[in-house]
Protein backbone atom coordinates (compact mmCIF):
# COMPACT_ATOMS: atom_id res chain seq x y z
CA UNK A 1 0.00 0.00 0.00
CA UNK A 2 1.24 3.52 -1.21
CA UNK A 3 -0.06 6.22 1.82
CA UNK A 4 1.45 9.31 0.26
CA UNK A 5 -0.92 9.39 -2.76
CA UNK A 6 -2.69 12.23 -2.65
CA UNK A 7 -5.95 13.38 -4.75
CA UNK A 8 -7.09 16.63 -5.20
CA UNK A 9 -10.62 17.19 -6.67
CA UNK A 10 -14.75 16.43 -5.81
CA UNK A 11 -15.95 12.72 -5.69
CA UNK A 12 -18.76 13.72 -7.69
CA UNK A 13 -15.98 14.28 -10.65
CA UNK A 14 -16.48 11.57 -13.42
CA UNK A 15 -12.78 12.47 -13.76
CA UNK A 16 -12.07 11.82 -9.93
CA UNK A 17 -13.96 9.10 -9.60
CA UNK A 18 -12.15 7.10 -12.57
CA UNK A 19 -9.25 7.38 -11.18
CA UNK A 20 -10.72 6.73 -7.26
CA UNK A 21 -11.99 3.37 -8.98
CA UNK A 22 -8.63 2.33 -10.79
CA UNK A 23 -6.65 3.02 -6.86
CA UNK A 24 -8.83 1.08 -5.14
CA UNK A 25 -9.27 -2.10 -7.68
CA UNK A 26 -5.16 -1.48 -7.90
CA UNK A 27 -5.68 -1.72 -4.08
CA UNK A 28 -3.78 1.46 -3.18
CA UNK A 29 -4.65 3.72 -0.70
CA UNK A 30 -4.76 7.22 -1.14
CA UNK A 31 -6.12 10.49 0.66
CA UNK A 32 -8.39 13.01 -1.12
CA UNK A 33 -9.11 17.07 -0.60
CA UNK A 34 -12.34 17.22 -2.28
CA UNK A 35 -12.82 20.31 -3.72
CA UNK A 36 -14.56 21.10 -6.72
CA UNK A 37 -12.26 22.90 -9.26
CA UNK A 38 -13.60 26.83 -9.29
CA UNK A 39 -12.63 26.31 -5.63
CA UNK A 40 -9.22 25.53 -6.08
CA UNK A 41 -6.39 28.51 -4.48
CA UNK A 42 -3.55 29.64 -6.20
CA UNK A 43 -1.96 26.36 -5.20
CA UNK A 44 -3.71 24.55 -7.10
CA UNK A 45 -3.62 26.47 -9.81
CA UNK A 46 0.41 25.83 -9.93
CA UNK A 47 -0.80 21.69 -9.98
CA UNK A 48 -3.25 22.38 -12.52
CA UNK A 49 -2.71 24.57 -14.60
CA UNK A 50 -5.54 24.71 -16.75
CA UNK A 51 -7.47 24.41 -12.92
CA UNK A 52 -9.15 20.90 -13.33
CA UNK A 53 -9.11 18.06 -11.62
CA UNK A 54 -8.32 15.51 -10.45
CA UNK A 55 -4.77 16.62 -9.54
CA UNK A 56 -2.56 13.26 -8.56
CA UNK A 57 0.27 13.56 -6.31
CA UNK A 58 2.97 10.85 -5.03
CA UNK A 59 6.30 10.19 -3.93
CA UNK A 60 7.19 10.22 -7.72
CA UNK A 61 4.68 12.78 -10.21
CA UNK A 62 2.22 15.34 -9.66
CA UNK A 63 -0.50 14.75 -12.70
CA UNK A 64 -3.29 16.82 -13.74
CA UNK A 65 -5.15 14.45 -16.46
CA UNK A 66 -7.20 11.53 -15.52
CA UNK A 67 -6.07 9.30 -18.27
CA UNK A 68 -2.21 9.82 -17.92
CA UNK A 69 -2.74 9.55 -14.07
CA UNK A 70 -4.53 5.97 -14.54
CA UNK A 71 -1.64 5.42 -17.35
CA UNK A 72 0.57 6.17 -15.00
CA UNK A 73 -0.48 4.13 -12.27
CA UNK A 74 -1.13 0.53 -14.60
CA UNK A 75 3.09 1.24 -15.46
CA UNK A 76 4.08 1.35 -11.74
CA UNK A 77 1.34 -0.99 -10.25
CA UNK A 78 1.13 -3.14 -13.16
CA UNK A 79 -0.98 -5.67 -11.16
CA UNK A 80 -3.67 -6.64 -11.08
CA UNK A 81 -3.27 -5.04 -15.20
CA UNK A 82 -6.64 -2.98 -15.68
CA UNK A 83 -5.65 -2.34 -19.24
CA UNK A 84 -5.82 -5.30 -21.68
CA UNK A 85 -2.53 -6.91 -22.86
CA UNK A 86 -3.03 -7.48 -26.50
CA UNK A 87 -2.24 -4.84 -27.99
CA UNK A 88 -5.40 -4.06 -30.17
CA UNK A 89 -7.42 -4.41 -27.21
CA UNK A 90 -5.54 -2.66 -25.74
CA UNK A 91 -5.14 0.55 -28.58
CA UNK A 92 -9.14 -0.26 -28.09
CA UNK A 93 -9.65 0.31 -24.61
CA UNK A 94 -8.18 3.34 -24.79
CA UNK A 95 -10.02 4.92 -27.95
CA UNK A 96 -13.41 4.02 -25.39
CA UNK A 97 -12.27 6.07 -22.51
CA UNK A 98 -11.07 9.06 -24.78
CA UNK A 99 -14.80 8.80 -26.29
CA UNK A 100 -16.26 8.82 -22.77
CA UNK A 101 -13.74 11.47 -21.50
CA UNK A 102 -14.17 13.98 -24.27
CA UNK A 103 -17.40 13.51 -25.99
CA UNK A 104 -19.20 11.94 -23.06
CA UNK A 105 -17.88 14.05 -21.03
CA UNK A 106 -18.92 17.21 -22.98
CA UNK A 107 -22.17 16.17 -23.34
CA UNK A 108 -23.17 14.46 -19.85
CA UNK A 109 -21.13 16.85 -18.03
CA UNK A 110 -21.05 20.20 -19.76
CA UNK A 111 -24.51 20.31 -21.58
CA UNK A 112 -26.20 18.35 -18.57
CA UNK A 113 -24.61 18.43 -15.13
CA UNK A 114 -23.08 21.57 -15.76
CA UNK A 115 -26.71 22.90 -16.90
CA UNK A 116 -29.02 21.27 -13.97
CA UNK A 117 -26.13 21.42 -10.87
CA UNK A 118 -23.17 23.59 -11.47
CA UNK A 119 -24.77 26.76 -13.41
CA UNK A 120 -27.25 27.63 -10.63
CA UNK A 121 -25.16 26.23 -7.42
CA UNK A 122 -21.94 27.64 -8.10
CA UNK A 123 -22.78 30.58 -10.18
CA UNK A 124 -26.08 31.41 -9.27
CA UNK A 125 -27.28 31.29 -13.41
CA UNK A 126 -30.23 29.83 -14.55
CA UNK A 127 -29.81 26.41 -16.56
CA UNK A 128 -30.42 26.73 -20.45
CA UNK A 129 -33.16 24.69 -21.00
CA UNK A 130 -32.60 24.27 -24.49
CA UNK A 131 -28.87 23.00 -23.87
CA UNK A 132 -30.71 20.50 -21.69
CA UNK A 133 -33.42 19.46 -24.22
CA UNK A 134 -30.79 19.26 -27.29
CA UNK A 135 -28.55 16.94 -24.88
CA UNK A 136 -31.64 14.84 -23.78
CA UNK A 137 -32.97 14.61 -27.46
CA UNK A 138 -30.44 14.39 -29.56
CA UNK A 139 -26.69 14.32 -27.96
CA UNK A 140 -27.25 11.53 -25.59
CA UNK A 141 -29.00 9.01 -28.35
CA UNK A 142 -26.44 9.43 -30.63
CA UNK A 143 -23.80 8.46 -27.54
CA UNK A 144 -26.01 5.77 -26.80
CA UNK A 145 -26.85 4.22 -29.93
CA UNK A 146 -22.84 4.08 -30.20
CA UNK A 147 -21.92 2.25 -27.30
CA UNK A 148 -24.98 -0.43 -27.74
CA UNK A 149 -22.76 -1.38 -31.10
CA UNK A 150 -19.29 -1.73 -28.69
CA UNK A 151 -20.62 -3.11 -25.08
CA UNK A 152 -20.46 -7.02 -24.52
CA UNK A 153 -24.25 -8.64 -23.69
CA UNK A 154 -22.66 -9.89 -20.41
CA UNK A 155 -19.39 -9.14 -18.26
CA UNK A 156 -16.72 -6.51 -19.36
CA UNK A 157 -15.37 -5.04 -22.57
CA UNK A 158 -12.52 -7.42 -22.37
CA UNK A 159 -13.25 -10.00 -19.85
CA UNK A 160 -11.89 -8.50 -17.39
CA UNK A 161 -12.70 -5.26 -15.86
CA UNK A 162 -10.56 -2.44 -17.98
CA UNK A 163 -10.40 1.24 -17.88
CA UNK A 164 -12.54 1.56 -20.81
CA UNK A 165 -15.14 0.05 -18.72
CA UNK A 166 -14.44 2.48 -15.78
CA UNK A 167 -14.27 5.49 -17.98
CA UNK A 168 -17.76 5.08 -19.63
CA UNK A 169 -19.61 3.88 -16.21
CA UNK A 170 -18.51 6.96 -14.78
CA UNK A 171 -20.03 9.83 -16.52
CA UNK A 172 -23.72 7.68 -15.87
CA UNK A 173 -23.53 8.03 -12.03
CA UNK A 174 -23.11 12.19 -13.10
CA UNK A 175 -25.92 11.40 -15.40
CA UNK A 176 -28.20 9.60 -12.97
CA UNK A 177 -27.90 13.14 -10.47
CA UNK A 178 -29.91 14.88 -13.22
CA UNK A 179 -32.58 12.33 -13.59
CA UNK A 180 -31.28 10.51 -16.31
CA UNK A 181 -31.19 6.83 -16.77
CA UNK A 182 -30.96 4.93 -19.53
CA UNK A 183 -33.73 3.52 -21.33
CA UNK A 184 -33.62 -0.34 -20.90
CA UNK A 185 -35.83 -0.49 -23.74
CA UNK A 186 -34.22 1.02 -26.19
CA UNK A 187 -30.91 0.07 -25.41
CA UNK A 188 -30.64 -2.97 -23.55
CA UNK A 189 -27.19 -4.04 -23.68
CA UNK A 190 -25.65 -0.31 -22.75
CA UNK A 191 -28.50 -0.66 -19.74
CA UNK A 192 -27.30 -3.51 -18.65
CA UNK A 193 -23.75 -3.04 -18.64
CA UNK A 194 -23.63 0.52 -16.72
CA UNK A 195 -25.27 -1.25 -14.37
CA UNK A 196 -23.09 -4.42 -13.92
CA UNK A 197 -20.03 -2.26 -13.82
CA UNK A 198 -21.70 0.48 -11.43
CA UNK A 199 -21.90 -2.55 -9.16
CA UNK A 200 -18.45 -3.31 -8.56
CA UNK A 201 -17.47 -2.99 -4.88
CA UNK A 202 -15.10 -0.21 -6.26
CA UNK A 203 -17.76 2.39 -7.53
CA UNK A 204 -20.18 1.32 -4.46
CA UNK A 205 -18.32 2.25 -1.98
CA UNK A 206 -18.37 5.84 -3.03
CA UNK A 207 -21.96 6.38 -3.20
CA UNK A 208 -22.13 7.43 -0.12
CA UNK A 209 -19.88 10.49 -0.24
CA UNK A 210 -21.22 11.24 -3.63
CA UNK A 211 -24.78 11.38 -2.37
CA UNK A 212 -23.64 13.61 0.74
CA UNK A 213 -21.97 15.95 -0.90
CA UNK A 214 -24.88 16.17 -3.46
CA UNK A 215 -27.51 17.29 -0.24
CA UNK A 216 -24.43 19.38 1.52
CA UNK A 217 -23.77 23.15 0.41
CA UNK A 218 -20.16 23.72 -0.84
CA UNK A 219 -18.80 25.53 1.97
CA UNK A 220 -19.96 22.31 4.58
CA UNK A 221 -18.64 19.67 2.19
CA UNK A 222 -15.45 19.16 3.72
CA UNK A 223 -16.81 18.95 7.40
CA UNK A 224 -19.54 16.35 6.35
CA UNK A 225 -17.15 14.34 4.46
CA UNK A 226 -15.21 14.06 7.60
CA UNK A 227 -17.96 13.48 9.81
CA UNK A 228 -18.19 9.90 7.57
CA UNK A 229 -14.82 9.53 7.78
CA UNK A 230 -13.37 9.79 4.13
CA UNK A 231 -10.23 9.86 3.97
CA UNK A 232 -9.00 13.32 3.70
CA UNK A 233 -5.79 15.35 3.37
CA UNK A 234 -4.77 17.57 6.69
CA UNK A 235 -5.13 20.46 4.33
CA UNK A 236 -6.99 21.88 1.67
CA UNK A 237 -6.30 23.88 -1.45
CA UNK A 238 -9.91 24.97 -1.28
CA UNK A 239 -11.30 28.53 -0.63
CA UNK A 240 -14.13 30.06 -0.48
CA UNK A 241 -14.61 31.98 -3.95
CA UNK A 242 -15.62 30.40 -7.22
CA UNK A 243 -13.14 31.15 -10.29
CA UNK A 244 -13.93 29.94 -13.52
CA UNK A 245 -11.28 27.57 -15.70
CA UNK A 246 -8.74 28.99 -18.43
CA UNK A 247 -10.57 26.44 -20.55
CA UNK A 248 -14.16 27.04 -21.58
CA UNK A 249 -16.38 24.73 -23.34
Amino acid sequence: MNDRVQVIGSYLSPYVRKVLVFLDLKGLSYQIDPIIPFMGDDRFSQLSPIRRIPVFLDDQVTLADSSVICQYLEERYPEPALYPANIRDRARARWLEEFADSRMGEVFIWRLFNQVAIKPFVWGEKTDAAVVEKALTEDIPQILDYLEAQVPPQGFLFDNVSIADIAIACFFRNAAFARFRVDATRWPATAAFVDRVLALSSFAKLKPFEERLRHTPIPNQRAALAEMGAPLMSATYGTAVPRRGVMQI
